[in-house]
């Protein structure tokens, strides 16, 4: 028996109604702070799709108002299920755009589980879009995956990325991080995202580094959803190298 939800959120952004349609409706503005890589086809009746870990997602677009609104929804599946999202756009006088999000559709049994994943899920992408804005504003990001399923527990997790990060006790935002990957010198940083126990993000002069951890319920994966901002376009390079980082981290 499927289950009707219906997910809001809001965040202002320090971004105009332009910048925020491009980040929004577009492949490149999405690769630069949602999962995957994204492709958007500029119409009402359009396609979308989403490409993760060698699985295709494909949506229809439902809404295409440049500005102001973009929504787009899934199939139904064969039990019912399907996916609905909604943004609003909404420019401020002062400055600054308002964006709220709706996401609504039928869940299978296991909602309750897949409801919450949702919820703290789009705090990172949406603290992700808001990062991005702000600091690499027009510039298109090379998405860059890993994934380590039974990683380990939370603690154990965070722990881990925490001494790999270069971080002494809590990870906080604004704690100062040092990245290191396949023998290149390190890189400084600063924690923008604190969303334990599931996500931290660090922030670089280059790139938005996401390391997120599914949960108990969903098999302990470890994810490296990163964003590059630099000329360097080797995703696949640099995508086995933060895999091979991530297979190897240490976790006790």
């Amino acid at each position: 028996m499927g289950h009707h939800f219906e997910l809001h959120k809001d965040i202002e952004l320090a971004a105009t109604p332009e910048q925020v349609w491009a980040a929004i409706t577009t492949g490149p503005g999405i690769d630069s702070w949602f999962m995957g890589r994204s492709q958007v086809e500029p119409r009402e009746g359009g396609r979308t799709s989403l490409t993760m870990a060698g699985h295709v997602g494909e949506a229809t677009v439902t809404a295409w108002e440049p500005g102001k609104r973009f929504a787009n929804r899934t199939e139904p599946g064969p039990d019912g299920s399907f996916m609905a999202i909604e943004y609003l756009i909404e420019g401020r006088e002062q400055g600054g755009t308002v964006l709220r999000l709706v996401q609504s559709g039928v869940l299978g049994d296991n909602w309750e589980t897949e409801y919450e994943a949702m919820q703290t899920g789009w705090n990172m992408y949406l603290g992700s879009l808001a990062a991005y804005l702000a600091h690499f504003p027009g510039q298109a990001g090379t998405p860059v995956t890993a994934f380590r399923p039974e990683a380990g527990r939370p603690e154990q997790v965070w722990a881990a990325v925490a001494d790999a990060i270069g971080i002494a006790g809590p990870i906080t935002e604004g704690a100062k991080a040092r990245l290191t990957i396949d023998g290149r010198p390190p890189v400084e940083g600063v924690v923008d995202l604190a969303g334990l126990p599931t996500y931290v993000g660090v922030r670089t002069d280059d790139a938005l580094y996401r390391f997120l951890h599914s949960g108990t319920e969903r098999g302990n994966v470890l994810v490296l959803g990163h964003h590059i901002f630099t000329a360097d376009k080797d995703s696949s390079r640099t995508e086995q190298a933060w895999q091979n980082w991530v297979n190897t981290l240490p976790i006790g």
